[in-house]
């Protein structure tokens, strides 16, 4: 089953703003919230799609790449609201959406189901260049990223070997506390998160002895990333779960892989194109010649035309790029250029007097001869 647009999962227009995309997941997430709807799995499907729009759609980068190439271009790490999360994952990720005091966060406990808050580590951002032959077959790439790591003495939980957790007195288990207050419109009543288990709900007996409490440390990590083909410069890939450690066992944050293209000795990107400057001298462009060129895969070779005018553009199809996610492929576009000589000796000088006369060197652009603003038109058209 093919999934629904994000944007119609949320019945906003694809230029709404951030505000507008909050709001309406807010609404959507109110009415079909599984306190609300108990035992309907259908409100309980509707209230993960939601979920999963709002994850791709309140992220700048998901949203351009999904934006750009659909569901296909978030691949297996993009929007996974709905699939990769259980429903405290939902609630802890996207909770505070409601911000403190809300009456959605009252009713149904804040952050978390029975309103423990979950803590969630940071992103991570790394910088990956690539050069153009892998990103024209796509490449695995093993990153040594340093960052917060799960304590391997206490596996992430922050407390000794065996040691006890013990309810908050505070919030007595909750992980909220509520505060009454007079007004002159009568009580009113706040829910914040507590200041002593900072929501969690409960505190250490013991805490760690390497990581004091915090269940993560600072340590490298390798981690393998399949980068597709077709990427390109300024492009971010979203590695899901693979950012910084969270505190004592809570959901880790992303790594964002920033791409980067090393220059190619020869050919120039321009989308899924490459291009690439060809000089011949004047014999051969008058003459014809068959001549190698680089191209992604190796060498190929061409045939130069009897007669050819610089400025002429040969075209090698699907020797370009490949689209990110597609089997589509670009082109190869040769610019053929005619090198002028300029230190010539005095017999060179004597030959091309005599020619010079010649009439088959004055020039004579016939019907098929394609001005400057016609050959545009044509290599634009493509």
């Amino acid at each position: 089953m093919s999934k629904r647009d994000y944007y119609d999962v949320l019945s906003v227009t694809r230029s709404a703003s951030e505000t507008e995309i909050k709001k309406a997941y807010r609404q959507m997430a109110l009415k079909f919230h599984p306190d609300k709807n108990p035992g309907n799995k259908e409100a309980e499907d509707k209230f993960k799609e939601a979920a999963e729009a709002y994850e791709v759609l309140s992220d700048k980068a998901k949203r351009d790449r999904y934006d750009r190439f659909g569901h296909q271009g978030l691949g297996s790490n993009g929007g996974h609201g709905g699939a990769g999360m259980s429903m405290d994952d939902i609630f802890s990720h996207f909770g505070d959406i409601f911000g403190e005091g809300h009456p959605f966060e009252s009713f149904f406990g804040g952050g978390g189901r029975g309103g423990r808050r979950v803590s969630r580590g940071t992103n991570i951002r790394v910088r990956v260049k690539l050069t153009l032959e892998e990103i024209a077959h796509g490449v695995e790439k093993k990153l040594k990223v340093n960052k917060q790591i799960s304590c391997a003495e206490c596996k992430g939980s922050g407390a000794e070997k065996g040691g006890a957790f013990h309810r908050c007195t505070t919030c007595n288990g909750s992980g909220q506390v509520h505060r009454i207050t007079h007004t002159f419109i009568g009580q009113m009543q706040t829910t914040s998160t507590c200041p002593t288990c900072n929501g969690e709900g409960q505190t250490i007996a013991n805490k760690c002895k390497v990581c004091h409490g915090s269940g993560t440390v600072h340590g490298d990590e390798v981690i393998t990333v399949n980068i597709p083909a077709g990427v390109g410069e300024g492009m971010q890939l979203n590695v899901s779960g693979r950012g910084n450690a969270a505190e004592r066992g809570g959901i880790p944050g992303d790594l964002l892989i920033a791409i980067e293209e090393a220059e190619h000795p020869h050919l120039h990107r321009d989308g899924v194109h490459l291009l690439y400057d060809l000089y011949i001298n004047f014999a051969d462009a008058a003459l014809g010649i068959s001549t190698e060129i680089p191209t992604i895969d190796g060498k190929a070779k061409i045939k130069i035309e009897a007669g050819t005018h610089a400025g002429k553009v040969l075209r090698l199809k699907g020797k370009g790029l490949p689209a990110v996610n597609s089997h589509s492929k670009g082109d190869l576009l040769v610019n053929i250029n005619v090198w002028t000589p300029q230190n010539l000796s005095s017999e060179e000088k004597k030959i091309l007097e005599q020619l010079r006369s010649s009439p088959n060197f004055h020039p004579n652009p016939g019907k098929g001869d394609k001005s400057f603003i016609d050959k545009m038109k044509e290599f634009f058209q493509g």
